[in-house]
């Protein structure tokens, strides 16, 4: 965010905001940083704190979009698993190797790149009238690990890689000048996430280092609202809230708290005691009878505020949250939205930003995505491996979209779970803050710790953090992890079995190894367990690239790889037929997601899918999956429409034997409807005909 007024910065942090303190007084500190890389790691020995740092940049940013770092080299740590590969050394690629024309065939390639720790300074004024109350710094999204000094004295560090790390100033800052010095460091140290884990990798977002988001400072009463968690109760048309509260006054105090939904004007208030320290305060408040619910349909948001008044002060703090009223359960082998069976139409969302290399934080951009895939006829996204910024949890709220939300790890190649590794006790506290900071959002639907996680012992360790979540927080439904393992205690499943083309199937699939049908559904399997089957990334059917895309990459990652297989099929001197490739493939990938997607909707009782994926998936080798690009454009060779007739909330579905047909054979075909919408179809007069073009 660029600097603006105060009146307007202060506007734009209340609107729509969620665990947001209101009318407090706050100091942006977006703008020029100085900063100083640190490869050597000597900042801290050297006391570089203490010291003005020599170079400059823009936070929020991140070094690669300020111009920071090394130049990608053959020894550049970020292509070193790459030079080894039989691929790359291929002799038709000798001409990629060169010094001066290093292109990657594998994934999108940084301008710059850097690992390890990076020093951001900043000097401040803290105003007179801050003086003996609460200052706090808030940072949205630091990428990874943080240690803040004040001045010549170190505050602490924190390390979440999905919710905002906030300190706790007011012991450090006191009126007038003072320097803030941040030391970031983006290598996995004493926790691992996974090295593939979209959290942290190269493959996606990038392995950046910085700040971004909201980044300000802020002054609030010593008796404050640290939190607040609203549990919607629909069948009774009312909500729990719990109210966290800090009483930093050093003695006890008397309070009072009241609660206000702002679209009802239903109100509450209550007197209580407050301890020093943490006190948890709880209310229920009616929503009156015209409640309203929230679903992919109508997805009515609400807005409470809590005021808390400290009666020995006189000072009083508020916070705002928005909530819905909606309950998302399973039944059986169906998932509910307030009671009411639905049926999961998933993407992944794998961080790929390419502009910026790291995660937008602005609603404008999460509601121009979540427009895009509610236009194919999706309401469901998964977040692969990473934690999103609020913004778009607010966008999907907007948008009634359920989210999938994962603890930022793929515990696999590079660790394990359940083996007593520091990412253990780390998975407990990385979710317990999640919840705590997005929890109210009516479209954080689902939970899962990450991606197929590894080690012998995973089983009872999901068992136990499943369990954990399940009686902790009942707003959402969990599962153990994506993709595996199919675990008694999870709330639904999600398998990677029902699709098309399993892995290792090659030539003996249903659509490999026959002959075109789609009389066939995933009941069989469906019926091994009695959870709700969400397949887990189905599709990945790739696509010859499209050229003209590499114009779209004006920021920090570039597609040389795409530069890399446009040159070679011009050495091959089939430059020429590059669109005729894109068209030819990306027609044969609409029909393959087409038979994947109507395999789904005909099984009965089936929870969903997930897509890999509704756009391309730029790492692990250039997986072109998508029928759109990375930046969610169209591609050319199937509109919005068409996926929309195949993927949506009522599709009309036909059982065939076979699909190819002479003239002297009886066309047969049983038809039916899946159909998940806003209620039954009270009246309708089925129609069917055969034609020899499609309608438009």
């Amino acid at each position: 965010m660029k600097s603006k007024l105060f009146f307007i910065l202060a506007l734009a942090i209340l609107v729509g905001a969620c665990q947001k303190p209101a009318q407090q007084q706050q100091i942006d500190l977006a703008g020029t940083w100085q900063f100083a890389a640190d490869p050597s790691d000597k900042g801290t020995s050297e006391a570089w704190y203490n010291q003005v740092l020599p170079d400059s940049l823009t936070l929020p940013g991140s070094m690669t979009t300020n111009g920071k770092g090394d130049e990608i080299t053959l020894t550049t740590p970020w292509i070193g698993q790459i030079v080894d590969s039989s691929f790359y050394k291929n002799p038709e690629y000798a001409k990629f190797r060169e010094p001066d024309n290093i292109k990657i065939p594998f994934w999108l390639q940084p301008v710059k790149y850097y690992k390890g720790a990076a020093w951001y300074q900043k000097e401040v004024t803290i105003p007179e009238n801050w003086n003996g109350q609460f200052v706090g710094l808030f940072l949205e999204r630091c990428h990874w690990e943080s240690r803040l000094w004040v001045d010549d004295k170190e505050v602490g560090m924190q390390n979440s890689l999905g919710t905002p790390h906030q300190y706790d100033l007011t012991n450090f800052l006191t009126p007038g000048k003072h320097r803030l010095t941040l030391c970031i460091d983006n290598r996995v140290k004493d926790f691992d996430p996974g090295v593939n884990s979209h959290s942290i990798s190269d493959h996606t977002q990038s392995n950046w280092n910085g700040v971004v988001g909201q980044m300000y400072l802020e002054a609030r009463p010593l008796v404050k609202i640290q939190n607040i968690q609203v549990y919607p109760d629909v069948q009774n048309k009312k909500i729990a809230v719990k109210v966290k509260v800090q009483n930093l006054t050093g003695k006890a105090t008397s309070a009072k708290l009241n609660l206000a939904v702002t679209e009802n004007s239903q109100k509450e208030s209550a007197n209580f005691e407050l301890k020093e320290g943490e006190n948890e305060l709880e209310m229920n408040l009616d929503m009156g009878a015209d409640v309203k619910l929230w679903n992919e349909f109508n997805p009515n948001v609400y807005s409470l505020e809590a005021s808390l008044k400290d009666k020995t002060s006189g000072q009083t703090d508020v916070s705002t949250t928005s909530f819905g009223m909606r309950e998302f359960k399973t039944a059986g082998k169906q998932i509910l939205i307030n009671g009411q069976p639905t049926f999961l139409r998933g993407t992944l969302e794998c961080a790929i930003f390419p502009k910026t290399g790291y995660p937008a934080t602005g609603v404008e951009e999460w509601l121009r995505i979540f427009d895009v895939c509610r236009a194919h006829g999706l309401n469901h996204m998964r977040f692969h491996s990473w934690c999103p910024p609020k913004a778009a949890f607010d966008a999907a709220d907007q948008t009634g979209f359920y989210l999938q939300v994962e603890a930022s790890s793929w515990a696999n190649q590079s660790t394990t779970l359940g083996d007593g590794k520091p990412f253990d006790k780390y998975l407990y506290e990385e979710s317990e803050r999640m919840m705590a900071e997005y929890g109210n959002h009516p479209s954080f639907c689902m939970f899962a710790f990450g991606n197929e996680p590894g080690g012998p012992n995973q089983h009872q360790f999901l068992t136990e953090f499943v369990n954990f979540w399940k009686s902790k927080d009942s707003r959402r439904i969990y599962t153990s992890g994506a993709g595996w393992p199919n675990l008694p205690v999870n709330d639904f499943l999600s398998d990677s079995n029902p699709r098309i083309q399993g892995w290792g199937q090659e030539l003996k699939s249903v659509i490999n190894g026959e002959a075109p049908r789609s009389d066939y559904d995933w009941s069989a399997y469906n019926g091994k367990f009695p959870q709700p089957i969400v397949s887990h990334e189905i599709g990945q059917w790739c696509v010859y690239p499209n050229f003209r895309e590499i114009a779209k990459y004006d920021g920090v990652l570039k597609a040389r790889n795409f530069e890399l297989f446009q040159e070679t099929l011009k050495d091959h001197g089939m430059e020429q037929l590059a669109d005729s490739f894109l068209l030819a493939s990306g027609k044969l990938q609409a029909l393959c997601y087409k038979a994947d997607i109507e395999a789904a909707l005909r099984t009965k009782d089936f929870g969903g899918f997930q897509l890999l994926d509704l756009h391309d998936f730029p790492g692990q080798g250039t997986a072109l999956v998508g029928v759109l690009d990375p930046f969610w454009g169209e591609k050319g060779y199937i509109s919005p429409e068409e996926y929309k007739r195949f993927c949506n909330s009522t599709v009309a579905l036909a059982r065939l034997k076979k699909i190819i047909f002479t003239n002297n054979e009886t066309f047969e075909a049983a038809v039916e409807v899946a159909h998940y919408g806003d209620g039954p179809i009270a009246a309708s007069i089925p129609e069917w005909k055969v034609t020899d073009k499609p309608e438009s």
